[in-house]
């Protein structure tokens, strides 16, 4: 069984190795972006430099997965770009917001967690697959970069996410107990995608309720 590590990027090899894996899954594999927009083989955006981002790294120390978070800047938020929003946010500080996105997993490993339920999960899709999916293990990618993402949160001092989403990858988070709200009508960017919202107080509370284990997990890496 591969064992996997998970952390905060610590420098910028280990960054220029994250903007590859995300060339390869978002242009060479997905067409989300356009290669010609991201030369040398590098996909980044002007948010990179205020974001935080995370890795899955496998046995031999290789980047196999990763995410970011972004922070409140005079950038805004790409959901904000992208996606209109009819919730009323006027209670929640913008500078207690991220933005969870660009989370890219290598081909070799995508199959672990279901590459459809992450990047496409139309309707059809969740509704075959459901039964073997709820048969099968947690997700050990992308649980071990939401307690990334968690951990980060709550030093920092946020109090909730931002995510774009395929349905596919809101179910797969609602399983595990991360809930988001959907906040807008869906769009079409990098597929069929729904903007969210979550309170990192109700993820407290769903993740605790539906599995306590994976809660105390998410507890014990706060220390």
């Amino acid at each position: 069984m591969v064992h996997f590590h998970f952390r905060k990027v610590v420098d910028k090899a280990e960054l220029e190795e994250v903007f590859r894996l995300r060339y390869k899954v978002y242009c060479d594999e997905w067409g989300f972006e356009k290669a010609e927009d991201h030369p040398g083989g590098l996909e980044f955006d002007i948010f990179d430099s205020i974001s935080r981002h995370f890795i899955s790294l496998n046995e031999t120390w290789q980047i196999i997965g990763t995410i970011r978070i972004i922070l409140n800047s005079e950038k805004g938020f790409p959901i904000e770009n992208h996606c209109s929003i009819d919730a009323d946010l006027s209670n929640v500080n913008r500078d207690k917001i991220g933005e969870i996105s660009r989370l890219a997993v290598s081909k070799e490993f995508r199959k672990r967690f279901e590459d459809q339920f992450i990047y496409d999960g139309t309707p059809e899709y969740i509704q075959q697959q459901a039964a073997v999916h709820e048969r099968r293990r947690r997700h050990e990618i992308v649980t071990g970069l939401y307690k990334c993402l968690y951990v980060e949160s709550k030093k920092i001092g946020l109090t909730h996410w931002y995510a774009v989403m395929a349905k596919g990858l809101y179910i797969l988070l609602k399983r595990m107990g991360i809930l988001f709200k959907p906040i807008g009508p869906e769009i079409y960017y990098h597929g069929l995608r729904t903007p969210y919202l979550g309170s990192i107080a109700d993820i407290e509370e769903g993740v605790s309720r539906l599995h306590p284990e994976l809660f105390k997990e998410f507890q014990e890496a706060l220390k």
